[in-house]
Parts: structure tokens; sequence; C-alpha cells
């Protein structure tokens, strides 16, 4: 027994936490449980009537019972078991104490069968006895003193379709003082205690309303962006620096706008109870292609500015340049989408199916790289194209782009780069943020404001400060504008010439026929 305790303890050491967490991710296999259910079948095979086994991860001790007086188990001091004497209708009681099944476990239960929030937050002990019990009292101290929400629990190895997971059936919490849970039991198995962060129900609700909120917020700019766009179109693409900037526009708008789309699908099939695989795992494909789509319409709009502002004298064909920005704005982006379902799924690790979240995996296989890495780098790329361009116009200002609309549209790209560059940058990164630390609200709540104002941004910086847009919706195009300066040019010429004819007139009429007279006059008129 000892043997197979110290065997059993390897598989639960911090070292096999990586593998039990692959393992885990396999909703149709109960190997976790399995491992339970093991060291639960092979300590039935106890004979002795007193056996004591102390190995580093598991303690198991089988003893006899008085059943004249209250029965305490202090086990390791971190749990102790209270069985009153009117319940001791049994000889023997088998306990077995685990330091890190924690490791082996997923933290599912009924109330969140994706364990997203949940943690192991107490020893795992399982207690048998030779007859019945229906009034048990446990005491755990608590391992992390930052969690709270306690729950009592068993694990139930029927739950979830025969996978097995935490059930709170039978247990209540009595008490949660100074670090010690107290829980009181009808029956016995294998018990613990979950815990979760300290977050107020209130302040969950209220996370849910900011994300789907500000995610609706985004969502209506980006529609107004597009309609704005396609209105003004054939007012402000006059020339080709022009026209690709509004090309790059509208696909950024059009990208951010199907990725949210695309987040309320995968969120809402991440709450719900019955997830289904294959439908998160098309959510987080179109999510993660869309998202990247939109960092790589970013480098285009700073490619394009390096282009105008740096090589000023080369002058690229509209097609091509259409062809290069649409295979590096969505070609690119659906070659790496397509690498990592491709390389991911087989092994079932493509999503973060543990937790439920619709999204790349992170602990496993790090998929999540796959969009981190190229997003990052676009980011770092971008703020380089603007130190240089920026360089560029200190030096010899936007002056070299010879037309005044490609001017315009040189400056409008780099105020947009400028600003939605870093925005977006930081957005993403505390995108990152929630998924490596899901227990972090303040991220949450930062990320959800910050993700809200993505379309305003867009809408914003990208649009509405651009004057030729202003000019296009209050009726006064470029055309018009010309026409109108020239047509007041020509009047107030005319106008202008005919005043100093009568002028001229005038002083000729009027002055005296002097030497110094004639000369003034003529200076005058001259």
């Amino acid at each position: 027994m000892k043997n197979f305790l110290d065997t059993a303890g390897v598989l639960t050491s911090n070292a096999a936490k990586a593998s039990w967490g692959v393992l885990n991710t396999n909703l149709t296999k109960n190997d976790s449980s399995g491992l339970l259910g093991t060291v639960e079948t092979i300590s039935n095979f106890l004979t002795d009537d007193f056996v004591d086994i102390a190995t580093p991860s598991i303690f198991l001790n089988k003893t006899t019972v008085n059943n004249s007086v209250n029965n305490l188990f202090n086990l390791n001091s971190s749990v102790l078991i209270d069985i009153p004497a009117s319940e001791a209708s049994f000889s023997s009681i088998t306990i077995i104490t685990f330091e890190s099944l924690d490791n082996v476990l997923p933290a599912r239960n009924s109330s969140s069968p994706n364990n997203r929030v949940n943690t192991i937050n107490g020893k795992v002990v399982l207690v048998k006895v030779n007859g019945t019990i229906k009034n048990v009292t446990f005491r755990f101290d608590v391992l992390n003193k930052t969690l709270a929400n306690p729950q009592c629990v068993f694990w139930n190895f029927n739950l979830f379709g025969g996978l097995g997971g935490w059930d709170g059936e039978g247990c209540e919490l009595q008490s949660d003082k100074n670090g010690t849970v107290t829980c009181h039991c009808n029956h016995l198995t294998s018990f613990s205690i979950l815990m979760s962060p300290f977050i107020p129900a209130v302040l969950r609700v209220a996370l849910d309303f900011i994300t789907y909120i500000g995610v609706g917020i985004s969502m209506g700019c980006l529609v107004v962006c597009l309609i704005i766009e396609m209105l003004v179109w054939n007012a402000v693409t006059g020339n080709n620096t022009s026209y690709m900037r509004h090309v790059s526009i509208v696909n950024i708008a059009f990208s951010l706008l199907i990725a949210d789309i695309w987040f309320i699908i995968g969120a809402a099939i991440s709450d719900n109870e019955n997830k289904d695989l294959p439908a998160c795992s098309t959510a987080t494909f179109f999510i993660h292609f869309f998202y990247l789509a939109l960092f790589f319409w970013m480098l285009v709009s700073g490619l394009l500015l390096l282009y105008r502002t740096v090589m000023v004298f080369s002058h690229m064909s509209k097609p091509a340049m259409l062809a290069i920005s649409f295979s590096l704005g969505y070609g690119a982006p659906l070659i790496i989408a397509v690498i990592t379902i491709a390389v991911t799924a087989p092994g079932k690790q493509y999503i973060r199916g543990n937790d439920g979240v619709c999204w790349l995996n992170w602990t496993e296989s790090m998929a999540l790289l796959a969009f981190v890495i190229p997003a990052l780098t676009i980011v770092v790329i971008n703020l380089l194209i603007l130190i240089v361009v920026l360089f560029k116009m200190l030096r010899r200002g936007v002056g070299d782009v010879t037309q005044p609309d490609e001017k315009n549209a040189v400056v409008v790209i780099a105020r947009c780069l400028a600003i939605l560059t870093p925005f977006f940058g930081t957005t993403w990164g505390l995108g990152v943020g929630t998924m490596t630390t899901p227990n972090n609200l303040g991220i949450h709540i930062v990320f959800a404001i910050f993700n809200s104002l993505q379309g305003l941004f867009i809408l914003v910086f990208g649009t509405l400060l651009d004057k030729k847009i202003r000019e296009a919706l209050t009726g006064r195009s470029q055309v018009s504008s010309n026409r109108t300066r020239t047509t007041s040019a020509a009047t107030s010429s005319s106008g202008l010439g005919f005043f100093r004819i009568r002028r001229r007139n005038f002083f000729n009429v009027s002055a005296a026929p002097t030497s110094s007279t004639t000369g003034a006059s003529e200076t005058f008129n001259t």
C-alpha cells in the first residue's frame, strides 16, 4: 500500500500538473476522476484494523472508533473531522488526505461546469466507514487566504455524464472565520472546498454589462463609420493616396465589426452550460482571423504612409496597391489562423476548453501567441514607421508630396496611426492580461472599457476628423470649394480693378498741373 501511495503521489505532484491540465481538456474521458476512484477502490482491500502510512503527498489512516464519545480526527493540522457519538454506527474509519490532488482534479461544479472562476482551496480528504453516517463536520484550513466565497463540496463521480465534478448536495457551509472553513455534510466520500476570487455578484453583473454594452457601442460606431464612408466615397477618393487610405479605414472598421460580432457569439457559447465545442472552435477561428485582419490593415496604413512619405517619386498603380493591400490585410491573417488551428486542434489544445472561454488556448499549447506575436510585431513596426515619418516631416515637411489632396491624406494617415496604434496595442495588451490572469477584476473592467472605445476611436480619428469627409458631409466637396474660391477671386479682382480705375480718374482730374503734383500722381498710378 505504501508503494502504491508513493506512485500515486508522483502522479499528483506539481510536476504532473501541466499533464493533468491537458488530460482534463478532453471532455470525453475521466482520467482525473479515475485516479481518485482507483485510490478509493484499493483502500477497500486494507484488512488490518490499524494502518498509518505517510508519504510526501498522501496520508492514509485506518483506525477503530469509540461509539461512546465524539470522534475527532486531526489530519496533519489542516483538516479536522468531527463525528458525533450518536452517528458512530460503524467500527472502523479510513481517511486518506491528499496534499496536492488539486493538481489532478478540475474545479468544475454544477454552477460552473467550465471551472472558470473556482479554485480547490483546501486539502482533499477521502473518508470511508464500514457502515453509514448522516452527520459529520469538516474544518478545512484554506490554502489561499486571498480567495473567498467558500463552497462545501464532494467529488461526484456521476456528474457531467460520468466525467465527474464537485457537488454540494448534502453539504452546507457553517462558518468561514480566520482562515478556517467549517462544513457540515450528511454523507461520506471525497471532500474539499471550492473558493473563488472575492468579487461580489453585483460587480460580476456590472462587468458583463460593461462588456456587452461596450461592444454594442463599438459596433454601432463602426456601422456609422462604414455608412459615412459609403456616402462620401466618390468625393474623397480623388487620388491614389486618398483612395488607399479610405480602403484601409473601411477594412479596419469592417474587420473589427465582424470580430465583435463573433466575440458576442463566442461569449454566448461559453456561457452555455452544455458548450458546443465545434461551435466554440469556429467562433475562436473567426475571432482570431478578424482581429488579426484589424492589425494587418493597420500595417497596410503604416506601409502606405511610409511609401508616400519616403518614396515620393515612385508611383505604383492602383491595382497593384490593392493587390498588395488585400494580400497582406486578409491573406496573412488567414494563413496564421489556419496554421494555428491545424497544429493545435488535433491535440484538443486549440481553445481554452478547461475554463469555457471561446478563445485561443494559453496554458497547454500557447496558441494565444499566434495572436500576440503578430499583433505586437505590427504595433512595433507602425511605431517605427511613425518615427521615420516624423523625422522626414521635421526635416523637409510634407511638401514633397506634390498634390494638396495627397498631402492631406498623408497627414490624416499619420494622425490615425499615431493615435490608433498605441490605443489598439494597449487594448489588446489588456486583452491578453484577461487571459493570463482571468481572476483579476481590474484588468477585465479596463479591457471592457478600452474595447468599447475601439469603434468610437476609429469613427472619430479615422473618419470624422478628416476635413475632406466633413466637407463632403456638409455638401462642400473639394470641387465645389474650388469653384467657389475661383469665382470669388475673379469677382474680387474685377471689382478692385474698377475701383482703381475710378480712383485714378479722380486724381488725374483734380490734381494741379505742377511738376510735383504730376510726379506724385504718376507715382500713385504706378
